[in-house]
């Protein structure tokens, strides 16, 4: 049993850094209105035609506010200089098994990530610290450890990230959100986005009361590597006057799939904290 929770928390411990987005299909973003095609259809509604300055003022107007929505996602995203919490932690892997555990994380902005990872008993599994090039893990059960680069966290996960990705999903914030819009959506469910990046494409609710990330779509923009992930954000509470999300549904496939539930039961900001992390002496290097 132990084994297995090593193997899992390893699996966790790559997702943690690195990312886990990479959503639905852009067929699940059929229902969106593209911003012309948009336009083109509220003019047939009207009883008179719209000369070419009418049809560009109502561009115009959707393109700001696109604008406007994404403005606001990016000037939202939570920015602190020190977080901490306490993770439980559900996973799901390919096997079908369920495995359950719980995570300490703590995170310095920019600069390093420390994740300690507990087993049956509260028994601590793996400790590990991540830094802007680097990775650092100790197995304590097998009293080995490992120093990698940080590409190593792309070959365990196979996600094309860096340490301010891995950051930016851990505080809740968006990841993958490009400027170029090129689909919008609004109805009783939220406001709806979609970005095309270089690498991705990015399909993001937004809840209608405060707009704050209710879903998250990605889809790789290779579409060879058929790589997909969907995120969901929920249960937000208020500290101070910041909005964040407690629960967080994990959903990734590519050759394989896994499923993640992360519930914080604790968290704190801009505290004060350490990072203990020291490689024992009859430790062997893996």
């Amino acid at each position: 049993m132990i084994k297995r929770i090593q193997k899992k928390s390893l699996g966790f411990l790559g997702m943690i850094a690195a990312v886990i987005l990479i959503g639905i299909s852009v067929g699940g973003c059929r229902s969106a209105k593209k911003i012309t095609t948009a336009i083109a259809k509220k003019d047939t509604t009207m009883a008179n035609p719209v000369d070419s300055s009418a049809m560009e003022d109502l561009k115009a107007d959707s393109i700001r506010y696109i604008r406007t929505l994404y403005d606001h996602i990016k000037s939202n995203t939570l920015d602190c200089n020190t977080f901490s919490a306490k993770i439980k932690v559900h996973y799901e892997g390919s096997d079908g098994k369920d495995y359950e555990f719980t995570a300490f994380l703590r995170l310095q902005r920019d600069q390093m990530i420390w994740v300690s990872i507990n087993a049956v008993l509260g028994i601590e599994a793996f400790r590990a610290v991540i830094t802007p090039d680097s990775v650092m893990v100790l197995s304590k059960l097998d009293k080995v450890y490992q120093l990698r680069s940080v590409s190593y966290l792309q070959e365990i996960t196979h996600l094309p990230f860096d340490f301010q990705t891995l950051q930016a999903l851990i505080l809740g914030n968006p990841v993958y959100l490009d400027s170029n819009i090129v689909f919008y959506r609004k109805d009783d469910q939220g406001i709806s986005l979609l970005s095309e990046g270089k690498l991705f494409r990015n399909y993001i609710t937004l809840n209608k009361d405060d707009l704050s990330i209710k879903h998250s779509k990605l889809d790789d923009v290779d579409r060879l590597r058929a790589r997909s992930c969907d995120l969901t954000y929920g249960d937000y509470e208020k500290k101070d006057v910041v909005l964040f999300s407690t629960y967080r549904k994990i959903a990734v496939a590519e050759k394989a799939r896994l499923d993640i539930e992360l519930t914080f039961k604790q968290y704190s900001f801009n505290e004060p904290l350490n990072f203990p992390f020291s490689i024992p002496k009859n430790y062997k290097q893996k």
